[in-house]
């Protein structure tokens, strides 16, 4: 282990209940590489190796990781032209991003190769969840590479998202976590770093500071214990983690921050054992969803007009739409805008996502799904908008 630090036990820890389905983890520069200039082969490996276990329990885990720009300085090292590059520009940091990269994801496919589980690369930035259209892209890709067993990585795009390496806006890849979580229905969010969780006072300059096992409100008081970076290898603090879990307990999805050198600790936090401190949602995923939806009903940019079936169908069998039931269209709007759902005499049935465009729209209206292919010459999936991305009035 590149830190020299030892993996701590949970043996006393008491245990809770409850096995979530699908769980985003996001992993700390700090965690990566013991706080040097290398990556920790064997903590990553001891996650890796949890993470292969939870999947073997039936349980879709999704990794968000830093690392890359630390992963950069070992193959800057050894280019001729190093010199060239004026250490603590962006510019230093993409190179170290460009140059990391590739050798992050070799580390993590040739240690998640023992366990027999492939893993699929994904660079974004928050702006890919913030966009209608790219988040339907990004929430398709990743549903389906969940779908086939498959562990997606996802890192920010430090290429070209500048921002968090100039230093402008921290923690970017925690908060980019929780939007991930809330894109792909996550029933769980763990940030793991050295931190053992929320204490009342940062530990590392205050030894009367005390871990917090439970918040179920982010107020003023939570705040304060708040703390930036307390080095210049990780891009988040505390602060950036309450920001995540803002973001997790809006979406209706707890958020467990917990260190990565406990022995075991994604197997016992999936497992319900209190380890860390957990952020507990105060809201279901559903009305979440929900809620974020209906912020942009005002704004919606269309609407279609429905028969009786797909009403019913729609409103009491919690299905998606369908082209097939769709008898009108009124635009223009986009793939991905919010777009309105109507019976036929005008009554609103809710509002959703859609997955084509208006011109598509009224192309297939009243087809069968099987012949979306033939007549747009792409396909998007066999709904025009998924139940996932809809909310009933």
């Amino acid at each position: 282990m590149a830190s020299g630090k030892t993996i701590k036990s949970r043996q006393d820890l008491p245990s809770g209940s409850g096995r979530p389905k699908r769980v985003v983890v996001k992993l700390g520069t700090n965690l990566l590489t013991g706080g040097s200039d290398a990556l920790d082969i064997e903590t990553i490996g001891s996650i890796f190796k949890q993470v292969s276990a939870v999947k073997a329990t039936g349980v879709e885990v999704l990794i968000v990781t830093s690392g890359a720009v630390a992963a950069g300085r070992g193959p800057l090292s050894r280019t001729p032209g190093r010199d060239r590059l004026q250490k603590g520009t962006v510019a230093y940091r993409q190179a170290l991003a460009a140059l990391g990269q590739p050798q992050l994801m070799m580390t993590f496919e040739q240690l998640f190769a023992e366990f027999g589980v492939e893993i699929a690369q994904a660079l974004i930035s928050r702006g890919d969840l913030q966009s209608r259209a790219r988040y339907l892209n990004v929430r398709n890709t990743l549903e389906a590479l969940l779908s086939i067993g498959a562990v997606p990585v996802l890192n920010e795009n430090d290429v070209v998202a500048v921002e968090e390496l100039a230093g402008e806006v921290y923690g970017d890849n925690d908060r980019l976590s929780a939007m991930v979580a809330n894109a792909i229905d996550a029933d769980l969010l763990i940030l793991l770093g050295e931190m053992e969780g929320l204490y009342t006072t940062d530990p590392n300059i205050d030894r009367t500071a005390k871990l917090i096992p439970i918040v179920s409100e982010i107020n003023a008081a939570v705040e304060k214990t708040a703390r930036g970076p307390h080095d210049n290898r990780g891009s988040g603090g505390m602060a950036s983690k309450l920001d995540a879990a803002r973001l997790a307990m809006d979406s209706g999805i707890p958020m467990v921050i917990a260190s990565g050198r406990i022995d075991g600790v994604v197997e016992a936090i999936c497992a319900g054992e209190k380890i860390g401190t957990r952020f507990e949602a105060d809201v279901s995923r559903r009305e979440s969803r929900k809620r974020w939806i209906l912020t942009g009903r005002s704004e919606h940019r269309g609407s279609v007009a429905v028969d009786a079936g797909a009403a019913n169908a729609l409103q009491n069998r919690g299905n998606s739409l369908l082209p097939v039931g769709i008898v009108s269209v009124v635009g223009p709007f986009e793939r991905g805008d919010i777009i309105e759902v109507t019976e036929t005499d005008g009554t609103t049935i809710g509002w959703g996502l859609t997955s084509y465009p208006s011109s598509e729209v009224e192309l297939i209206k009243g087809k069968n799904s099987k012949e979306l292919p033939e007549l747009l010459g792409h396909y998007y999936g066999a709904e025009v908008i998924h139940r996932n991305n809809m909310a009933l009035r």
